[in-house]
């Protein structure tokens, strides 16, 4: 939870405006049962009668109702009305001076409500003999106080209002437009604030879905930005499918619960406080059942997510595995129709799939039976509280309208605790999501940028690997050991050797994609991990084995490298890759598409362009990791004797299968295990590197070896 609330810091000030309507909602929903219940008791059965003090008595009325006052309280009554035409009315108009007046005067109009007509003439003739005193009101209001307390104060403030109307009926006052005009005011009134109850709800959507998009845009964006900061080893470390799943399933998952925290989550303890509030205000002495619904619902909860959470936890795995395999198979689908196993590999995704499947309907049959208990919970309380209130009802300690409000206030409650429950589905897998972004975003790369790295201002492109060995992450042994040779500008520096040796490993250790284990590399003079990575790379051409084309077109590919380079150095650039002849036939020509992954071109093509838009970045060291296996020999020869002539101020590092792509090579470096086994040129290594002859031998014929070395002299 930690680390979803962490996302909401940036948007605090959005945060409390939605908590603001939040509470402007709530009030507005909390507001409403009492309307109901309002219009219940008072407008149905008091016809509109709000006040235990009566806008109109009668003198014979007026004077009763004073018996059972002391004087103070007399004399508040006698100067709150005037007589007009034989009639008390009374004459304070503000709320507030009614109300109070009703507070001091509420228990002496009750004891004369619920007083028997014959005990009421008894005590009016003690009055007239002077029998009674104020002490003696005063013990009886006493008494009638502890019955107030025991019926709670909306039943006692309904009493009044019964004896108001009995006044009011009494003066000639036309109690049905009294009626009519309180149930359109209430009604009136609920309308409003159920309008702007709405308008509430719509601006805290509005609030939340902006600050969920901003999260998501922001977790996404620190994701992909970490992601193209890390070097090759954190990268084998995380799978690209894995990768892919936590920029987008994962960020959604916590996107989606931070709406629901926003909306509904932060309503509910708003909502559960507030209706405990008025639960208590109405005096009904039931709050046992609340706790009982909640005690419920909260032990129903914890069953259910004690049998679901593991299953949550898992389900993100699989995904990730279910877009591994989908990967894999879209990626080589050509070579799968070409071996016939559409079947096998239909199966393995089938297998995954069923997996995740499998999982995903266990914990959603496990949630199924959240509602329905729910339901059944909820519908019990209901009868619970209509079989309790019946008894208040029956015993005259509450009324019809506020068992109505005190139901609904209940519900309110459970409806709030509900709410929770409904993150508890959602929240098992944003923690696992929220968890696993994290892990991405605290992790650090372990190819760094010192602080105070040097800007060097000398770009010769001198390279030198001085006894570098590398070992990858975890393994046992040494990839690279004790390598050491220069690579100079003007100079074709070919390296060479089995499968498997570390060639491509070596020349990924020049522009950092990994760091040296033992040793160090230099650039003109400067360890590599001395320098600003951003001028290290900005020197450096770098075409990999496999050669990668972004979808777009083909000027934006070999722009690639430098977005502000000419459309004459474009067009150079694919002229000296050998790529202009087919682009001139493409009906686009530069402008022509190339899909994702430069799927609608062939290999020797991607490659061409490859070798393009590394030349159009015009760097001071090339790194072609076997980047002429896709050429023929011919095209093979004509690139590399264009590119000599091209780049004569620059170092050139080839990595190469065939003999005949490095031939003309100044130095060529030959791997075996990791290890240099022989250094020098073509001739020099025929005459005194085993290794490099049995690859020769295995490549050319004794004719064609023969016919090279003269080219070489």
């Amino acid at each position: 939870m930690e680390k979803i609330f962490r996302n909401l810091i940036p948007y605090w000030k959005s945060v409390i405006i939605i908590i603001a309507l939040l509470v402007l909602q709530a009030l507005c929903d909390l507001a409403l049962p009492q309307y109901t219940s309002d219009i219940i008791d008072v407008g149905i059965q008091n016809a509109g009668v709000k006040y235990s003090i009566p806008q109109a008595v009668t003198e014979a009325d007026f004077k009763s109702a004073q018996i059972f006052m002391t004087k103070k309280q007399a004399a508040a009554w006698v100067s709150s009305y005037s007589m007009e035409d034989g009639i008390y009315r009374l004459r304070l108009k503000k709320e507030k001076d009614i109300k109070n007046l009703e507070n001091e005067l509420i228990v002496p109009i009750i004891i004369n409500y619920r007083m028997p007509e014959e005990e009421k003439e008894a005590f009016l003739k003690m009055a007239q003999a002077g029998a009674v005193t104020d002490e003696m009101i005063a013990d009886m209001q006493s008494e009638a106080d502890k019955m107030v307390e025991a019926a709670g104060e909306s039943m006692v403030y309904s009493m009044g209002a019964t004896f108001a109307k009995q006044c009011a009926e009494n003066a000639g006052l036309d109690m049905k437009r009294l009626q009519t005009g309180y149930l359109l005011a209430a009604g009136g009134k609920m309308v409003l604030l159920a309008l702007l109850m709405t308008v509430a709800a719509v601006l805290v959507t509005l609030f939340a879905s902006r600050v969920a998009a901003g999260v998501g845009m922001t977790l996404r964006s620190n994701v992909f930005h970490k992601v193209v900061g890390f070097s090759n080893t954190e990268l084998d470390k995380f799978s690209t499918a894995s990768l892919i799943t936590r920029c987008t399933n994962d960020v959604q998952q916590i996107q989606m619960v931070t709406v629901m925290l926003l909306r509904m989550v932060a309503y509910a303890p708003i909502i559960g406080i507030g209706g405990i509030i008025k639960v208590i205000e109405t005096g009904s002495h039931m709050e046992w059942v609340i706790a009982l619904a909640v005690l419920l619902i909260m032990a129903f909860v914890l069953v259910l997510m004690s049998v679901a959470m593991p299953k949550f936890k898992l389900m993100q795995t699989l995904v990730d595995k279910v877009n591994l395999v989908s990967r894999e198979i879209l990626t080589g689908l050509s070579v799968i129709r070409a071996f016939g196993r559409e079947k096998k590999e239909e199966e393995r995704f089938d297998e995954a799939n069923r997996e995740l499947t499998k999982t995903n309907l266990f914990t959603n049959r496990v949630m199924t039976f959240m509602m329905p208990g729910m339901t059944l919970i909820m519908n019990g309380i209901m009868i619970l509280i209509v079989w309790v209130s019946a008894h208040h009802i029956d015993a005259g300690n509450m009324q019809v309208g506020a068992m109505t409000a005190f139901m609904t206030y209940a519900m309110q409650i459970v409806m709030s605790f509900l709410m929770l429950t409904m993150l508890s589905i959602m929240l098992p897998r944003a923690a696992v999501a929220a968890e696993r972004i994290d892990e991405v975003i605290k992790t650090e790369s372990s190819v760094k940028e010192i602080q105070d790295a040097q800007a060097t201002d000398t770009h010769n492109g001198v390279v030198s690997f001085n006894n570098v060995s590398f070992r990858y992450p975890n393994a046992e042994e040494n990839v690279l050991e004790g390598i050491d040779f220069k690579a100079e500008p003007g100079k074709v520096t070919a390296i060479i050797g089995s499968t498997g040796c570390g060639k491509s490993t070596l020349v990924n250790l020049i522009p950092r994609l990994y760091d040296v284990s033992e040793g160090s590399i230099t650039v003109d003079g400067v360890d590599v991990r001395n320098m600003k990575i951003h001028d290290l790379r900005g020197m450096i051409g770098f075409v990999p084995q496999k050669a990668v084309l972004f979808s777009g077109t083909i000027e934006s590919n070999i722009k690639f490298s430098d977005s502000q380079a000419s459309d004459e150095v474009m067009v150079n650039a694919a002229r000296i890759a050998q790529a202009e002849e087919f682009i001139e036939e493409k009906p686009g020509k530069y402008k022509e598409r190339i899909a994702q992954g430069g799927a609608n071109v062939s290999g020797g093509q991607k490659q061409r362009l490859s070798i393009a838009r590394a030349i159009a970045k015009n760097p001071k060291i090339y790194v072609f990791d076997d980047s002429f296996s896709a050429l023929d020999l011919k095209t093979d020869a004509a690139l590399r004797k264009a590119l000599l002539s091209a780049v004569q101020d620059s170092t050139m590092i080839i990595v190469a299968q065939r003999v005949s792509t490095i031939i003309h090579a100044e130095q060529i470096i030959v791997l075996d295990e990791g290890r240099i086994v022989g250094k020098g040129t073509h001739r020099e290594l025929l005459q005194n590197c085993e290794v490099y002859q049995q690859i020769a031998h295995s490549q050319l014929s004794e004719k064609e070896l023969q016919q090279a070395e003269k080219e070489v002299q």
